[in-house]
């Protein structure tokens, strides 16, 4: 009977995920797991290792929190726009409102037609 060595031996497979995130996850664990057995037992191909070492470098890290940085920034011009969005929508309401008490008729904000009212022009 041949001995096998603990790597050699096939663990179960966990079931394939429902997501497709979820199975591009489990592909690339598995993935990650061959390049470091390969890596390991040194027959790893020269594009394997170098793909590491640019991983561990000063500059990827710092493109990767450029990036981390791009997103924040992205988000928080969608949280202004949103916010200038409901500042309009309640400058509407208070202008249909000031009309209806300066005793005009009222004016729907959502219909618009703010263009004929007679202290905006």
């Amino acid at each position: 009977m041949v001995r096998r060595k603990p790597d050699e031996i096939n663990e179960p497979l966990p079931p394939p995920a429902k997501t497709l995130e979820g199975r591009e996850d489990q592909l690339i664990a598995a993935a990650m797991d061959l390049a470091e057995k390969r890596i390991r037992n040194e027959t790893a191909s020269a594009q394997e290792v170098v793909h590491f070492l640019r991983q561990a470098t000063v500059r990827n890290q710092l493109e990767q929190e450029k990036i981390r940085h791009e997103n924040l920034v992205l988000q928080t011009r969608v949280k202004e726009m949103e916010n200038r969005r409901s500042g309009d929508e309640l400058l509407s309401r208070a202008l249909a409102a000031f009309r209806g008490y300066a005793g005009h008729d009222p004016v729907d904000p959502e219909a618009g037609g703010f263009d004929e009212l007679p202290y905006l022009q």
